[in-house]
């Protein structure tokens, strides 16, 4: 089964929540790159404020000590006012001469550790380098990420006596905490807004291909054989929408007045056949009548013993051409106006046996699944069905092989299924689709019109014929009709 299909209604539904989810994405990638730059500024800013403030305490304690303010003297005169100034602003301070020997240090751990005793020439070279006077690095350990900030301390002539070093922990649990809480409101908020996406998806999705649906069924409700209804503007309500019911109603008038002039070329059309076969059938017993008159005119001898059986002779020619042109015009005739037909309920099976009887042929049998199968149908005209479809297979014979026609009728729970089969000629590939044509024959004999007569009273009872065959093997006839149960 196939859960989803690719209609407009599942378009529109799935769009718009999938744009809730990205919109939903987007805000919290870009919440997160928020909080973790505000949370690199801070750092950056609160590193810049420590820095400041303990330079200052420095230079406080440079301004009233008795010691010259040398690099070499700077030992003595913090040994013990580095840790303070230390615990007073909560960071680690360390003290490196100009050479980046380790002076002093607040930290205990520090000086047992040779390699941070002496700084990189790396360092020295960035700080020397830097415009500012000052050098930040970034680094991690232990899953801990710090930054280590290196500035000059100057004397009182703005000459640079030492190298001042804080190490900076940035804690980030704070921050942390702030973006999860953020995310989690934001995350409900968007947990609720998708509910209502999908709600408010759902409802527009309807109402949107709503319109389009009614056309749709409108559209597959046309017929050229039937007046087709127009779509009124209003069921629309949207101006894409209503464009497309005008166009609609636009191929609706197009289409009724296409079938009004097919309908009338086709009725020309069919009469003109009908007059030239007519014309034609008509003129085949003409031309021998001619000639029989002719020939009358010319041998007839009054004085002739045997003149009157002559005469004989020539009437029974003449009668017998009057005759055929008389059964021509009472085939069109019957073809053209059919008698009315009575609804009535008619045993199937029963009438069949009865038009078969009229045959009395041992070639013909007969098969039933049940022995009262009841359809509307005109009880007369269903005799003529059964008569024309058995006529046909019999003149269908093969030369070469035993004649054996099959008649049959059977049934399920809606139909009734009366067939006719035969294993003679077979009717041509290319003549397939002509079969129920009028006027349509293989024959050397007969004017093509008992097929299309059987087509067109079942047809007028609802129901169909269908034809089955295979050239040189032979051909059936199923005719399907609406059961009374």
């Amino acid at each position: 089964m196939k859960l989803y299909k690719n209609s407009l209604r599942n378009r529109i539904f799935f769009s718009m929540i999938l744009l809730t989810l990205i919109s939903s994405i987007l805000i919290a990638g870009v919440s997160i790159y928020q909080y973790s730059e505000q949370g690199k500024d801070y750092h950056n800013k609160r590193l810049e404020r420590k820095e400041e403030a303990i330079l200052e305490s420095f230079n406080y304690e440079l301004k009233k000590t008795d010691f010259e303010v040398t690099t070499e003297k700077l030992p003595l005169i913090f040994k013990t006012e580095i840790d303070d100034i230390s615990d007073i602003h909560g960071l680690p301070v360390n003290m490196y001469d100009l050479k980046g020997r380790l002076l002093k240090t607040s930290s205990k751990k520090l000086v047992k550790d040779d390699l941070e005793k002496q700084l990189s020439q790396e360092t020295l070279t960035r700080l020397r380098d830097a415009d500012s006077g000052r050098y930040v690095v970034e680094f991690q350990e232990n899953g801990e990420s710090y930054r280590s900030s290196y500035t000059y301390l100057k004397d009182d002539q703005f000459k640079n006596i030492a190298i001042i070093n804080l190490p900076y922990l940035e804690n980030d649990d704070f921050i942390n905490y702030e973006l999860r809480e953020f995310l989690y409101r934001i995350g409900m908020v968007y947990a609720v807004m998708l509910f209502f996406t999908i709600l408010i998806a759902f409802i527009l999705s309807r109402y949107v291909t709503r319109s389009i649906r009614y056309i749709s069924d409108k559209i597959k409700e046309l017929n050229i054989a039937k007046r087709n209804q127009k779509i009124s503007v209003d069921v629309a309500g949207t101006e894409e929408i209503n464009t497309l019911v005008i166009s609609y109603n636009a191929m609706v008038d197009e289409l009724e007045e296409s079938a009004v002039k097919l309908a009338t070329s086709e009725r020309e059309q069919a009469w003109r056949e009908m007059a030239k076969q007519v014309a034609h059938e008509i003129k085949n017993p003409l031309t021998p009548m001619r000639l029989t008159v002719q020939s009358f005119e010319r041998r007839f001898d009054p004085e002739d013993p045997d003149a009157r059986d002559k005469i004989k002779e020539y009437s029974n020619s003449l009668i017998e051409q009057i005759d055929v042109m008389s059964n021509i015009a009472g085939a069109f005739s019957t073809y053209a106006t059919m008698p009315a037909q009575k609804n009535e309920q008619t045993n199937v099976p029963k009438i069949t046996q009865l038009a078969l009887d009229i045959f009395n042929d041992s070639h013909i049998h007969y098969e039933e699944d049940a022995s009262e199968l009841c359809a509307i149908f005109d009880r007369t005209q269903l005799i003529r069905v059964v008569t024309n479809l058995v006529k046909n297979a019999l003149q269908a014979q093969h030369e070469q092989r035993h004649m054996d026609i099959k008649v049959s009728v059977t049934h399920d729970e809606n139909n009734i299924y009366l067939k006719v089969s035969d294993n003679g000629t077979g009717v041509a590939p290319e003549n397939e689709s002509k079969i129920f044509e009028p006027k349509f024959t293989t024959k050397n004999s007969g004017m093509g019109l008992g097929l299309a007569m059987v087509k067109q009273i079942v047809e007028s009872f609802n129901g169909t014929i269908t034809m089955e065959t295979l050239y040189g093997s032979g051909t059936t006839f199923t005719v399907t009709l609406p059961r009374i149960k």
